[in-house]
Parts: structure tokens; sequence; C-alpha cells
């Protein structure tokens, strides 16, 4: 929840800024985009460089991204980088904003679209602390407050406990399309894919046309009657933001039953461990940044992968278990913390992974998993 002054900025004013935790912890500091007050749950990316990708990202709807990097914003923002058509950030918080832009392909500053779209954020910061005391404490509300919304220490912190809450929170609906489009395939069409939009990043879909797939992407409400209404050789479930707990699952438990090729990322992974049967629980702080080693226990490579995400599945590591749809095992882990990082099906063409494997922004090890999605519907095919 943002309130805001246009036209307001840091680099104007100065204005004086200050960062409440729900714990009680404070930070001053400067503004930074938009004067105003926004509450959300506080997370911190790890990534050096993607912030335009990452405030693009529907994924982080509700919540306040603290950025480890000190320095942010040298690139300016351009018009091609986007991952959706607006800033899903509830409020973002940097040491070091840069004093100048400097990229051919820069149109204007970032403080200057934080400004325009009415985000309110927070400079001149502590972020090192703020970070470890996020991954002491664990992800939690905050605010963020400047110009005419300061007040006492405690009024402020009032706010911030009144703020709503990421545990069941229901979301993909607020960051999904209302009307199904189609991304065409680039050159020759193979297949046709039904891609449930739960919060789905625009690279997504370009790097399935990529290989030959026309991309139908329908609203998070899609039914299974709407799905399979394209006839779809493959369905694909999207990113998103929330808690897993409170989605319908009747689709995917569709798909599983009628055998389709069905790859999901993210979110997508969350919603079939729990069609499979598995529990998902809060992670203490998350995984966010485009520099987070899984690796792939069927061949033991390691790759660098992006993630955005504050929820994991419950699947044992040890056994394949016993599923409604089969046989099931845990296709990748996190080597931080043994975080459940993907499914696979050995009964069905279906496989999942917790992260985000369409580079935008992030390394490119995990592209294989689009040609992997190919296999399963040319396998299906003949």
């Amino acid at each position: 929840m943002t309130t805001s002054t246009p036209g307001k900025t840091a680099a104007k004013n100065a204005a004086p800024a200050v960062l409440v935790l729900e714990d009680g912890r404070t930070f001053r500091g400067r503004a930074y985009g938009a004067v105003g007050e926004t509450f959300g749950e506080a997370v911190f990316n790890t990534g050096m460089t993607g912030y335009q990708e990452t405030l693009t990202d529907p994924s982080y709807h509700r919540q306040v991204v603290v950025m480890t990097a000190p320095h942010i914003g040298n690139t300016g923002v351009n018009h091609e980088d986007d991952e959706s058509q607006r800033i899903w950030v509830a409020g973002y918080v940097v040491r070091d904003p840069s004093r100048v832009r400097s990229n051919w392909r820069s149109r204007h500053t970032l403080d200057q679209e934080l400004t325009s779209q009415g985000v309110v954020g927070i400079s001149g910061i502590d972020t090192r602390a703020l970070t470890r005391h996020l991954r002491d404490r664990g992800a939690m509300r905050v605010g963020i407050f400047s110009g005419d919304t300061l007040a006492d220490e405690a009024t402020l912190l009032d706010r911030v406990r009144r703020a709503p809450e990421m545990t069941g929170a229901d979301l993909s609906a607020e960051v999904a399309t209302t009307d199904t489009y189609v991304v065409p395939a680039i050159g020759e069409k193979r297949f046709t894919v039904a891609a449930l939009d739960l919060g789905i990043k625009g690279m997504t879909p370009h790097r399935m046309a990529e290989r030959g797939i026309e991309v139908h992407v329908l609203p998070a409400t899609a039914t299974v009657e709407d799905v399979y209404a394209i006839q779809p050789d493959g369905v694909f479930l999207s990113n998103g933001p929330g808690d897993p707990a409170t989605a319908d699952l009747s689709v995917v438990q569709g798909v599983l039953e009628r055998g389709t090729p069905l790859f999901g990322i993210c979110f997508g992974n969350q919603l079939l461990g729990r069609a499979l049967g598995f529990g998902t629980y809060k992670l203490k702080y998350g995984h966010r940044g485009i520099n987070q080693p899984v690796q792939d226990r069927s061949t033991g490579k390691v790759e660098v992968t992006a993630h955005n995400h504050g929820f994991a599945v419950d699947a044992p590591l040890d056994r394949v278990s016993d599923t409604p749809y089969g046989r099931v095992e845990v296709s990748h882990v996190c080597l931080n913390d043994n975080v459940v990082e993907g499914l696979r099906l050995l009964d069905r063409p279906a496989f999942s992974v917790q992260y985000h494997p369409e580079a935008a922004a992030g390394p490119h090890d995990a592209a294989y998993l689009f040609d992997r999605f190919v296999s399963l519907m040319e396998g299906q095919r003949a």
C-alpha cells in the first residue's frame, strides 16, 4: 500500500525519510523516488545488476526490496528491460543512489522512474546492517515514511503493525492479465502452450517463442476448460507473488490427470508441489537475487540461478515419493540451505523449478529447462 506525492524527488530536495520495521528497528535516511508512505514485507535482493527487471517483476508485489549492492541506478532506466507494464515493488531501499546515469540505452534516471510511478523509497541508510537484521530476525513488515507522513516513531510503528502480512496473502489475480493474449512463435510454429499467468515476466514467453512455441497467456483465474480450449501441447505455470497455500489447484490437478506436459517455475513449482500432496512453508528470509547456487541432482551440475521466492515446497530430499499422480523426486536443491528447488514426476511428463530460467535478470545457466519442456512435448506428440 503506497501513498505518494508525484514530482518530489530526493535529487531535488533530499527530504528526510525513515524506515520502520515491525520489531521496532528504525533507519533514517533520505527520500528516494516518490515522497509519501508505503508498507510491505521487507526482503533483500543480492543481485549486483538487473535492478530494472527486479522492480518490474510482479513477484515483488507488496514487498519492499532492499538492495544489498551499495551503488544502484548507474545505468538509468530504458524502454527495453521492463518485465511488465509497471513497477511492482511496494518500496525501494538503496544505500548509494547513482548521481548520474551512463548507458547508451538510458532514457531517464531511476529516481525519476520511481517518482513518476509513485514508488516510495529511501536512500542513504546502512543496507548491510538492515540485511543482517533481516537475516537474523527474518522477513517482516516494514514502512517507509517521508514528507507529510512523518510522525513520532511510536505512531509509525503502529501503522506498520496494522499492515497485512504476506502469510495467507492471495495475490496472483492482482498482478495477472485479465484477458488472454498470444505471444507468437519466432520462426516456424512447433507447439502451442497455455501459460497460466500468476505474475509472469515478459521474457518467459519470449524464451518459449524462441523455440517455436506459440504461447497463450491466460489469466490466473482461468479454468481447466479455458486451458484446454486452445488445445495445448503443454501447460506452463508462471512465477508470482503471495502464499501458495491460498491458490486454487484445480487447473494443475486437471493437467496432471490428463497427462499433458507441464512445466512450472517459482510459484508454479509451489503449486505443483501442493497438487502432488506436499506442503509449503514460509522461508525465514527467502531467496532473492541472481547468484543462487542450485544443483541439478540428475547430472550433478551446479547452476548459478535467479531467485525471487519467500515460500518453498516441503518434500523429502532422501527418497522418491509416492503421490496420487505417480512417483516424484526432488530434482534440484539449493546448495546454501538444502531448500527444494525443483520437482520431477517419474510417471508423468511434468517438472518444475523454484527459480527463474528466463535470465531476466540473471545468468543463463538454466536455459536448458525450456529445451527440456520442448523434449517433453516432442515425446508426447511421438
